[in-house]
């Protein structure tokens, strides 16, 4: 006889954000002003605040130890020759489209505009003066790298990570022990997220339940308006960028990629997680897409730690719409500096859930504007967090694929075959992924 199964985060995180949202509405319309701001004063600030608290305080050592890991899993540079390089730029230039389509399209959208009534509950803030774009650059060399860990200078430290990295990679097997610390460590910074996010339902409730009992239901609509430009902008990366890019690069068709390669998106869409995905995206790479494994043995794990599109898109859609509703424009000079910082950000991204939130803090700081306006997105972002993967696994797959072809390994007979994945093949995919 089969056992229950047990609730998963996900639903346990929208039923948080539901209930929180039935919480709000019937307190801001029944309750008086003195009881809900006893409430939020004893309940729902202090948890939503510890629960804040518990992401940002990941931040440093996480990009530190993720970053180290991952360009160290490169391996041999010069072994891996041209598909290494080929990989590191495609990845980087494909990041660096997605978040300069999210602020294009935040910009024209506005979803923050006539927002600021929300700022109620997130406190008053003054902005800091943005730096020149060109000292950003210059100051992206650490000149104390303890110092930068210890004053939280991100981009400082993404440098370092990436340095520290590639020159374990060049050292080779004597520098293995200290990889292998680092890597341990980063496994057990994986696992308390796993730990504070296991508080992300109590989180969301006491968040979205403390914004909606100060504003009403009319805030929803501002959320909603947010939660749709990320969703245009994931589709225009997914379907446009990554269709033209195996057109184009790939020499490949695109339809005959997405007909084969859905099932794992709603792998990755169930899962909200890049590396629960990585079995099920070399399967079907391998097996349905025709790549072979050498190749798609680098570029998928790989991406699942340095390309991370959607949660770009979603850094640059959050910073316009927080900007709009401080009331605070961003210069051309802190537009570049979002493209930069979230750029540079997305390859220190874990594969995890939750983990966006914490990138999206560096490059809030790096433009002067508050980390306490992640409150205002926080609500609806593990729904977003959930299509956003969905991108972010695509993403490997068709530039493993473009990879592959480029080195003319691609099996186009299995590639244009008519072998699709069936409703069973998905069932069994989340029954592996949920046994492990």
């Amino acid at each position: 006889m089969k056992s229950e199964k047990k609730m998963s985060l996900t639903i346990k995180i929208l039923l948080g954000l539901a209930l929180g949202i039935i919480f709000g509405i019937i307190a801001n319309i029944t309750f008086e002003k003195s009881l809900n701001e006893s409430i939020i004063k004893w309940v729902l600030g202090p948890a939503g605040t510890v629960f804040l608290r518990g992401i940002k305080m990941l931040v440093v050592p996480l990009v530190l130890c993720s970053l180290i890991s991952g360009t160290a899993s490169v391996g041999d540079i010069k072994k891996l020759g041209r598909v290494g390089i080929k990989t590191l730029v495609y990845y980087t230039l494909t990041t660096a489209i997605a978040i300069t389509l999210a602020i294009v399209l935040a910009s024209v959208i506005k979803p923050g505009v006539g927002g600021t009534e929300l700022l109620s509950s997130v406190g008053d803030f003054k902005a800091a003066e943005a730096p020149f774009i060109m000292d950003v650059f210059v100051n992206m060399v650490p000149t104390n790298p303890i110092k930068s860990l210890v004053e939280g200078e991100m981009l400082q430290i993404i440098t370092f990570s990436i340095l520290f990295g590639i020159a374990a990679t060049m050292i080779g097997k004597a520098a293995e022990p200290v990889i292998n610390i680092v890597k341990q460590t980063n496994e057990v910074l994986l696992k308390i997220i796993g730990i504070v996010m296991a508080f992300a339902p109590v989180g969301v409730f006491a968040l979205i339940s403390k914004v909606i009992m100060i504003q009403g239901a009319d805030v929803l609509l501002k959320l909603l308006k947010y939660g749709v430009t990320i969703i245009l902008v994931l589709a225009i990366q997914a379907i446009i960028v990554y269709g033209l890019a195996l057109k184009v690069l790939g020499r490949v068709n695109p339809i005959k990629f997405f007909k084969k390669f859905w099932p794992v998106m709603v792998v990755a869409f169930s899962t909200s997680s890049s590396n629960a995905t990585i079995p099920v995206n070399l399967e079907t790479c391998e097996e349905k897409l025709g790549v072979p494994n050498s190749i798609a043995s680098f570029t998928i794990p790989l991406g699942a730690t340095i390309n991370m599109d959607g949660t770009a898109i979603m850094q640059g859609v959050a910073t316009v719409f927080i900007a709009q509703v401080y009331g605070l424009p961003l210069t051309i000079n802190q537009l570049m500096m979002v493209v930069l910082t979230a750029t540079l950000a997305s390859v220190g991204t874990a594969g995890v859930p939750g983990v966006g939130l914490i990138t999206l803090s560096m490059v809030l700081q790096q433009v002067g504007l508050p980390v306490e306006g992640i409150t205002l997105v926080l609500g609806i972002d593990r729904i977003l967090d959930m299509i956003r993967t969905a991108v972010n696994v695509t993403g490997d797959a068709a530039a493993t694929v473009i990879m592959a072809n480029s080195e003319s390994e691609l099996d186009l007979d299995i590639y244009n075959s008519n072998n699709t994945a069936t409703d069973i093949e998905i069932e069994e995919c989340v029954l592996e992924l949920e046994e492990a």
